[in-house]
């Protein structure tokens, strides 16, 4: 059976972290939050419950600024710092790093490579593109097209601008289901051969 990780970029968002928890928990979905430190100290419950229902979360480093050009300095208190902060949530797996912006030059890969830790990035993500991501309707479009075997989808939906990205969840999962794939977190994604 084919399977897909459904990806969620910054946050967690006290005001939004239910709703997406509400339409995994419906449609029987697990998915990876990847989760900044300064969201995390402002929500810390709405990423305690994320966990207790059996997601993962992973590392979008602290402040979501860029990461290029900066100091190895920098670069170790941004994930280091929301490491600690994913732990004090529960948390207990891996932690996977997703760079803001999808950047990585120089001192982030030397970081990354010295920590043993992969920069997770993805090959669908419909909010890339304004026309799309400005009609819930037209993100499931892109998603169901564009997803492979293998596929990792990035969404955003923790921020007020994100409602078409919310309500396109139920239908980005439903019609991937009609299309026979299941949904694993990055974790077991990697761990398949």
């Amino acid at each position: 059976m084919p399977v897909v990780a459904l990806t969620f970029d910054d946050g967690p968002s006290s005001q939004f972290t239910e709703e997406v928890l509400s339409i995994l928990r419906e449609q029987e979905v697990k998915a990876t939050f990847f989760v900044t430190g300064q969201a995390l100290e402002e929500a810390m419950a709405a990423a305690q419950r994320i966990v207790a229902e059996g997601h993962e979360l992973g590392n979008h480093s602290y402040s979501h600024r860029h990461m290029m050009l900066k100091p190895y300095s920098f670069i170790q208190r941004e994930l280091e710092k929301t490491d600690q902060l994913i732990r004090a949530t529960g948390y207990e797996g891996d932690i996977h790093f997703r760079s803001p912006y999808g950047k990585k030059l120089v001192l982030l890969p030397y970081y990354l490579s010295r920590t043993g830790r992969l920069n997770i990035f993805m090959d669908v993500e419909p909010e890339s593109y304004t026309e799309i991501a400005a009609d819930a309707d037209r993100i499931v479009e892109h998603v169901l097209t564009k997803t492979r075997p293998g596929s990792i989808i990035l969404l955003h939906v923790m921020a007020e601008s994100r409602t078409e990205s919310r309500k396109a969840i139920p239908g980005i999962i439903q019609g991937l289901k009609e299309q026979g794939y299941s949904f694993v977190t990055v974790s077991e994604l990697l761990a398949m051969p």
